[in-house]
């Protein structure tokens, strides 16, 4: 996972790991999976399993008008 973070963002691993942290490695995974769930969806090889955990855009919106409302 270091290796492919240092490629990704064009730096050497010693500085990833002095100036990297936990949200790094949470922006590479979420652009990641992204990636491959789009690449797949180009290629009409959505897997049903991941197509089930993205949200919907209504699911989406009903979530934030409820995250507003509680603060």
């Amino acid at each position: 996972m270091l290796d492919t973070m240092a490629r990704r963002y064009s730096i050497l691993p010693s500085k990833l790991l002095t100036d990297g942290d936990t949200l790094d490695l949470t922006v590479m995974d979420v652009a990641i999976n992204y990636e491959k769930y789009i690449n797949e969806k180009q290629n009409n090889k959505v897997d049903p399993k991941t197509f089930d955990r993205m949200y919907g855009q209504e699911e989406l919106a009903e979530k934030l008008k409820r995250a507003r409302n509680e603060i």
